[in-house]
């Protein structure tokens, strides 16, 4: 694992607005029991596929993704996570997902009470865990890529406080696993939104939302 006790130099994700933070760490992690800040530079490791789940995480700044390698070798990203999410949630003692920094990113570590009931505690991370789930499937079962695109953009822009601004840590090709779309596709549904004036491309990692009702339209 590759964690620092520093801040990592590269370029941190820190979104324009505060984020919208609905994940409540439940009581049963104490406050003895929450670790000091790991620093992870872009692409670390946080767990692997298989490792022993001891801990959840929250994302103090920076980005997440949790993803599965298919028997093919291609990569699902099931979920990002931004500043304030939880993740790492399991059913068992095993993790099933890999877990990497997507940019420079600060994580708080968070261990179980020692002889806590967690069946309670932990049940409102379960289900907020399974509503992300079922939102990402809905995102999959759109037919065409610009209701995927779509739909994406209006997520990320309502974990950011639904400014109209949106911070893209994650690159074309992380979206593209995401939702289940080659690269070349995504560029392209970006490059025709933006021609059709309802984003604005201010860089590579920035979209302003120009017209919320046609994108509201077109992810439904």
């Amino acid at each position: 694992m590759l964690a620092h006790s520093t801040a990592n130099s590269a370029t941190r994700f820190h979104p324009s607005v505060s984020p919208r933070v609905d994940d409540a760490m439940p009581s049963v992690f104490s406050p003895t029991q929450m670790q000091p800040l790991s620093f992870y530079p872009a692409g670390a490791e946080i767990y692997a596929d298989g490792g022993r789940a001891e801990a959840i995480y929250q994302v103090e700044y920076g980005a997440i993704r949790v993803y599965r390698l298919l028997a093919d070798g291609r990569r699902q990203i099931s979920a990002f996570h931004l500043p304030g999410e939880i993740f790492g949630f399991e059913a068992d003692n095993a993790h099933h997902f890999f877990a990497e920094a997507i940019t420079s990113t600060s994580l708080r570590r968070f261990r179980l009470s020692p002889g806590a009931d967690i069946s309670r505690d932990l049940l409102p991370l379960a289900l907020r865990s399974l509503m992300r789930a079922q939102d990402h499937l809905l995102v999959l079962g759109r037919h065409t890529a610009i209701e995927r695109v779509a739909a994406f953009l209006i997520d990320m822009a309502e974990r950011q406080g639904a400014s109209g601004h949106v911070d893209l840590p994650m690159s074309r090709m992380d979206i593209g696993d995401y939702l289940g779309l080659t690269i070349e596709t995504v560029s392209r549904v970006f490059s025709r939104l933006k021609e059709r004036k309802i984003i604005r491309l201010t860089n590579s990692r920035s979209v302003e939302i120009l017209k919320w009702d046609a994108l509201h339209q077109m992810g439904e």
